[in-house]
């Protein structure tokens, strides 16, 4: 949503917990906002994730003209609460509506291109909680994987499959409107999927929660007839912060921000098929087992374990991360190690850290939009 590294925003280490006293500062801009600058009508329908103990940390305050959906992780899919607390809104006030979550999210983000106002250019964020814990599916979706021995791996693949329907609602709904050829849709996981949930990251090392390929590395695919050849594929790599100057790029509209982007434009490595080399790229994690950190530099990725045990790998060439030569290339390692621990100095000093759960004696709001303050 802004362009700019985790680490600066506080929130480098782990993600805004429902306990949680931060959210996303708001000295910071985001894409929305530039593109509501430009003229375009914006709407999400999703996961915020990105603050929720204000009102003014509420995606309508942050850019979006309407939103739906939950401000909390984990959310029960059909009860759409967090924590004994209904966590589901339409446009910051609570909603209490039933329904499968996917499929409420999947249905909103069609309603929203269908109402939209066709005199104006319009821009949709539509961040499902699929395949997220808990893990719950419809019946009907589950019996399609009676034959999957594995009860999580079962359910995992149910909930997918639901938002795979939902993802092709919205592209038959930009087919039906007739404005597919002028609408660029990207898709895309936040992160590597966890293992002991029924994902799997083969043949990639590692899962959600570690800086490992497994926990970082996602594929992405992208849709725009007549801008990007059908089948093509590119092997530019790409991390989250990019998106903001890559699709403002791509659709002409000027970043509005006072603050640097630390995210590259990757629009013409996307057309041209060409490949321009990443330089320091950061990932770090930490919960109650560990606390990781890593840098991926051109074809080199080091990742710091703990305070001093290091690892370092030839990305390009070992991307399942089977040979460690740090020992080999102790120079590369020093270089490295210090550019982690420049980017470590960035995190504010009330940055969000592991914590362990919620404190003693923590409540969860009854109506997660209504309750909270201004």
């Amino acid at each position: 949503m802004t362009g700019r590294w985790p680490m600066r925003l506080g929130t480098g280490y782990t993600v805004v917990r429902p306990w949680a006293n931060y959210g996303l500062p708001l000295e910071e801009h985001l894409m929305p906002q530039s593109f509501q600058a430009a003229g375009y009508q914006t709407a999400m329908a999703g996961k915020w994730h990105l603050g929720h103990m204000r009102k003014s940390y509420f995606p309508g305050a942050r850019g979006f003209d309407s939103s739906y959906g939950h401000f909390n992780g984990a959310i029960d899919y059909y009860t759409h609460e967090r924590d004994g607390g209904l966590d589901w809104h339409r446009d910051g006030k609570t909603l209490e509506e039933k329904g499968y979550s996917t499929e409420l999210i999947g249905g909103e983000a069609v309603r929203r291109i269908r109402s939209r106002d066709k005199k104006r250019p319009f821009f949709l964020y539509v961040p499902f909680n699929a395949p997220h814990a808990p893990l719950q599916a419809p019946q009907a979706l589950l019996d399609g994987y009676a034959s999957v021995k594995d009860e999580k791996r079962r359910v995992f693949s149910a909930m997918v499959e639901s938002m795979d329907q939902q993802v092709g609602a919205v592209l038959k709904t930009l087919d039906d409107e007739a404005i597919a050829q002028d609408t660029l849709v990207m898709f895309f996981s936040d992160n590597g999927g966890p293992v002991n949930l029924g994902a799997t990251n083969t043949p990639l090392r590692g899962a959600k929660a570690t800086v490992y390929e497994g926990g970082i590395r996602v594929p992405a695919v992208m849709r725009w007839p007549g801008k990007v050849k059908a089948g093509t594929k590119s092997t530019q790599v790409m991390a989250a912060w990019d998106l903001f100057p890559t699709i403002a790029a791509a659709a002409g509209v000027r970043p509005a921000g006072k603050l640097p982007l630390d995210g590259m434009n990757c629009w013409k490595q996307i057309t041209d098929g060409s490949r321009t080399p990443r330089e320091d790229i950061f990932f770090a994690i930490e919960n109650e087992k560990l606390i990781q950190h890593c840098v991926i530099h051109r074809e080199w990725k080091l990742i710091r374990q703990g305070e001093s045990e290091h690892m370092l790998f030839r990305i390009e060439d070992d991307p399942t991360e089977k040979n460690d030569v740090a020992a080999a290339n102790p120079g590369i390692v020093k270089d490295l190690a210090a550019r982690i621990d420049r980017w470590k100095k960035l995190e504010p000093a009330n940055g969000m850290r592991s914590e362990g759960g919620a404190p003693k004696g923590w409540k969860a709001p009854k109506r997660w939009a209504d309750d909270a303050p201004l």
